[in-house]
């Protein structure tokens, strides 16, 4: 087994609860680890015996996208996303983070993680 990490993905997306984070949107980091069997990838030096981090990168940027409330929905959707999309990968955590968030004072970001292993029953 092995992971593969994107860190720090910076996105611009319009999440959350108040008429104004719809408006005028925030900055947001996404970090997501995947686990997955890369032995073979490591042998055959190919792309497709691997799973393509520019693949999770489009999952994140796409469910970054398309607006929710809370930051929980969107992690589940990037983590769902993933498992349907990549049968190979073993277990994905996602954790998103809105920088600057408008709680009042004076906090660097908020963030929600989500972590999940596949089951045989996933996605099947």
């Amino acid at each position: 087994m092995g992971k593969i990490y994107l860190k720090n993905i910076r996105l611009y997306a319009y999440h959350g609860c108040m008429d104004e984070e719809k408006k005028i949107g925030s900055d947001y980091l996404v970090n997501m680890k995947v686990g997955a069997d890369l032995k073979t990838s490591t042998e055959t030096d190919n792309l497709k015996d691997t799973v393509d981090y520019v693949s999770l990168y489009n999952i994140v940027k796409e469910e970054m996208g398309r607006r929710a409330r809370l930051l929980e929905h969107v992690a589940e959707r990037i983590v769902n996303k993933v498992l349907k999309d990549h049968p190979a990968v073993i277990s994905v955590s996602v954790k998103v983070a809105k920088c600057n968030p408008p709680i009042g004072g004076n906090v660097e970001e908020v963030a929600v993680k989500r972590e999940v292993k596949r089951t045989s029953s996933v996605f099947d």
